[in-house]
């Protein structure tokens, strides 16, 4: 089907959907750094074809969400979440704001992903500091190490990986490469950073470096330590001395592909699978264009999905309900195997296994302790971090689009690391009318000498990726079966 609906030209591509859906012909062109996007097909009210044509300068999410902004309000197709009004969040939360803004130009995208360590002064010879990891996107310098002595003031201290460095089996590029959610860890005499990052030609992999000092300089390991589509990393050591490994399968990407092919070739499923008008134009738009979408690098390829996502996320469980009961028919048999694969991909596992830092390898088997399975999480769940209290486990984490205001951050408990792990019915923080999407946590001692979570967040109306995430910072409150914000 794909290969019937797409024509290449000397100028771009000419996408034309199947008669059997809403219809759309799309003609895309690239032009320098952007792309020439125009559409042909049914205006909102179906009444008339109308064409819309629309050059974007850059391919970052903003320019994308203008782009299809503008498709929604000229053929009535999903408006983007970060493109709607609606009441601000009735959520409140003292949150402590800790970096605003950029303190160097060297940090490009602020300080998303941020792992808090704080560090003692037998370990540092000059007194006990905080050491602030984040991530860094596509910036030619990897993984900005922050530190300071009273989290009021910080000071750019380096990079794990300074431009030139960068593991030898990872991407590196502007729009290419991707160093996500870094964390640093005392294990013996070393200090150990997890991260996640793209492989060469390939997929999200977990990788490991190492140095004698907090601030690096970080000698990263010859080969990813996971592999196959993985990311958030996060390392945690109990009392007797085990260390365990814990991370995400990583789906996001997945999932909305599988459903764009799916209905590239099946397009006639689409009204079934989206009940709203907006909702089958939008499917319609996607399969029209997943030829095109499908030669994109993997960030790239997300962005444009973001509205096909945002269909599905409106009303996740009905979707996967909707999407079961088409097993239910008279199917043929790859079909069936395509929407198991789906189904499949809309959940988001949280793996854990134990870990040796002294050889850097994992022991044993892996255990799936965590999934997606809340209606506030949507399509996944990541950004994990255990903390040990009174014999209790307590697994903060993050749910929902971290680019939209119902990203949050919520909390299990369990009787061990590995499980199994009892959510808390609510999530613990989500956006207020000052911050928008808080999550991603990490636990450190304040400087009360108490538990803090600090997590990132965005300014209202300025959420996206690439965007600048603010570190802001709650105290918590543990008792046996519950966490609260003093």
């Amino acid at each position: 089907m794909e290969d019937e609906q797409a024509e290449s030209t000397g100028h771009g591509m000419i996408l034309k959907a199947p008669a059997a859906t809403v219809p759309f012909e799309a003609r895309i062109a690239t032009s320098g750094a952007g792309i020439v996007f125009e559409l042909h097909g049914l205006d909102s009210k179906g009444e008339s074809m109308v064409v819309l044509r629309h050059e974007m300068a850059r391919r970052e999410q903003g320019d994308y969400l203008d782009l299809f902004e503008k498709i929604s309000h000229t053929f009535g197709t999903r408006l983007p979440r970060n493109r709607q009004g609606g009441e601000p969040p009735s959520f409140t939360a003292s949150y402590r704001v800790l970096l605003d803004r950029n303190i160097t130009p060297q940090v490009w995208y602020g300080y998303g992903d941020p792992a808090v360590t704080r560090v003692p002064a037998e370990r540092t010879g000059d007194g006990d500091w905080y050491y602030l990891f984040v991530t860094s996107n596509d910036a030619p310098n990897s993984f900005p190490i922050l530190r300071s002595r009273t989290l009021d003031r910080w000071e750019l201290s380096g990079f794990v990986f300074p431009e030139g460095k960068k593991p030898s089996w990872a991407e590196d590029g502007l729009n290419v490469s991707d160093y996500w959610a870094p964390e640093m860890h005392m294990a013996g005499d070393q200090f150990l950073v997890c991260f996640a990052a793209r492989e060469k030609g390939g997929s999200l992999a977990i990788g490991l470096a190492r140095s004698s000092r907090p601030e690096g300089p970080f000698e990263g390991d010859d080969a990813p330590l996971v592999g196959g589509g993985v990311i958030d990393p996060h390392l945690f050591v109990d009392r007797d001395g085990r260390t365990f490994l814990f991370w995400k399968e990583d789906t996001n990407d997945v999932w909305p592909s599988l459903l764009s092919a799916f209905l590239s070739d099946h397009a006639e499923m689409a009204e079934a699978l989206f009940p709203l008008p907006e909702d089958q134009r939008t499917a319609s738009l996607a399969l029209t264009i997943w030829p095109w979408v499908r030669t994109l690098e993997p960030m790239e390829r997300f962005l444009v999905q973001q509205v096909l996502i945002e269909a599905v996320v409106s009303d996740f469980s009905g979707f996967r309900q909707r999407l079961r009961a088409l097993l239910e028919g008279q199917v043929a048999e790859d079909t069936r195997q395509a929407i198991n694969h789906i189904l499949t991909a809309l959940r988001t596992p949280v793996y854990a296994q134990e870990f040796d830092p002294q050889t850097r390898c994992l022991i044993g088997d892996r255990t799936v302790v965590l999934e997606n399975d809340q209606d506030w999480e949507a399509h996944l769940i990541e950004g994990i971090w255990v903390v040990e209290h009174s014999g209790r486990f307590y697994m903060f984490y993050s749910g929902n689009d971290f680019s939209t205001p119902e990203y949050g951050t919520g909390v299990a408990v369990a009787p061990s690391p590995l499980g199994p792990y009892r959510k808390i019915a609510n999530p613990l923080l989500r956006s207020t009318r000052q911050w928008a999407g808080p999550g991603h946590p990490s636990v450190a001692t304040g400087p009360d000498g108490a538990p803090w979570l600090f997590l990132h967040a965005f300014h209202p109306g300025e959420a996206g990726y690439k965007k600048f995430r603010a570190l802001l910072a709650v105290p918590l409150s543990f008792d046996r079966e519950n966490v609260t914000v003093r």
